[in-house]
């Protein structure tokens, strides 16, 4: 067996090309970008006002004191979405601005409406100002928030809901971005059901839809196939004949990957290829865990099946192979400090499920829940993250700091 380190670096060596498409900005939620994405134009594209009232030169008001009050005509109404063009202004005058309104010059500064006072005079309105007024007051800068040329994203960049709308509001209609990665997976076991009902002697197949559920959050295209039996070794030759030449990116099985009488994927695998091979991982869950390259388009993952197992080798497998492959930028773990004491075999990384809270403090800390075995699903419920605790360390104390990991994979914060 090798240790997680070295599992890694053989995964990262490992990684395949994956091309890229151009789609429209509008579709691209949980894709992730192929190339640096720029800003086209300045945003906002022009001076506008931050607030309801008077846009004023504020050269105009220089003279003005509670003896010397200046009088301002209001020339117009121009609300946000107004052409703000006026052909003839005329000294001491402004013009009265909805929020958003676009302030050209000579206008450089904004008087909201409960700072105003008005008076009406012959039928005309004007605004009175009794002091110096300062420019540039409650105005919003033509590229204050981007500028043109500026990066909106980066290359590896995880599309979330708030860049859909920053692309969008800056008017980018089309980006390029990493292929949806091809998944192909079958769960094995005499013992797998898709019944809804079944005996005491059978297991739902739920590990395929946990993995399934991740297509939800990331760019992946995921197809599950028929369960193989502990007798399919046929069949599962030829399946993996056809995806391979189909050229699937990943074919995963989950189970028969162990040293029992009908663990027949390991054999079969290592006939295939020996190149870019590992079978056993010194980690916990999911020791059996097995790798392989099998040509330059598809790479193999054989999980073990108790449910736990499945998931921390997936999560600390199959996606930082799948991040390695997108050049995605956000596998990042978060730091925490232990709430509960610690011990593991000095030479094997555990993966624990536990709770992040902010402590009183503003720490972040990290809760080993109670129940680590790997056929107890409850609680990878409860969990909102993993914590990584390294190979070549026995025993952690209250307080130490840890790297913790998402549950689902994708870094939010």
């Amino acid at each position: 067996m090798i240790s997680y380190k070295e599992a890694i670096k053989k995964l990262n060596k490992s990684y395949l090309s994956i091309k890229s498409e151009t789609i429209f900005s509008k579709d691209s939620l949980y894709r992730i970008c192929s190339k640096n994405i720029y800003c086209k134009f300045d945003y906002p594209a022009a001076n506008n006002s931050a607030f309801d009232g008077f846009a004023i030169n504020s050269k105009e008001t220089k003279n003005a004191n509670k003896n010397n009050k200046i009088k301002l005509k209001i020339l117009k109404i121009i609300a946000a979405g107004d052409n703000p063009k006026i052909k003839k202004i005329p000294k001491n005058s402004c013009i009265e601005v909805m929020t958003g309104a676009i302030i050209n010059k000579p206008f450089d500064t904004i008087i909201p409406y409960e700072k105003s006072t008005l008076i009406n005079v012959k039928n005309s309105n004007y605004l009175v100002i009794n002091k110096k007024i300062s420019k540039f007051n409650n105005l919003r800068f033509a590229g204050s928030d981007y500028k043109k040329g500026q990066i909106v994203l980066k290359k590896g960049d995880l599309i979330k809901p708030s860049d859909v709308l920053a692309l969008k509001t800056l008017g980018i209609r089309k980006i390029q971005v990493h292929k949806k990665i091809q998944i192909v997976f079958f769960a094995t076991g005499n013992e797998i059901s898709n019944n809804q009902i079944i005996p005491n002697w059978k297991v739902r197949n739920s590990n395929g839809s946990y993995i399934k559920s991740f297509s939800k959050i990331l760019p992946l295209k995921i197809n599950e196939k028929s369960i193989l039996r502990d007798n399919d070794e046929k069949k599962f030759l030829r399946e993996l004949s056809k995806n391979i030449k189909n050229k699937t990116d990943i074919i995963i099985t989950i189970g028969a990957v162990s040293a029992g009488k009908y663990d027949y994927v390991p054999r079969i695998i290592k006939k295939l290829n020996q190149k870019k091979y590992f079978k056993g991982v010194k980690i916990r869950p999911g020791k059996p865990i097995l790798f392989s390259k099998l040509n330059s388009n598809t790479a193999f993952f054989g999980l073990p099946g108790n449910p736990i197992s499945t998931a921390a080798c997936f999560r600390f497998f199959v996606l930082p192979f799948i991040f390695k492959c997108l050049s995605y930028l956000g596998n990042t773990p978060i730091k925490a400090k232990l709430v509960n004491n610690f011990e593991k075999k000095k030479d094997f990384t555990r993966f624990i499920k536990g709770k992040i809270k902010i402590s009183k403090r503003g720490y972040a800390e990290f809760e080993i829940l109670k129940g680590q075995e790997s056929f107890k699903i409850k609680p990878l419920t409860k969990s909102n993250m993993w914590g990584h605790f390294k190979y070549g360390q026995t025993r952690f104390k209250k307080g130490d700091l840890i790297d913790c990991y998402t549950t689902f994979g994708v870094n939010f914060l």
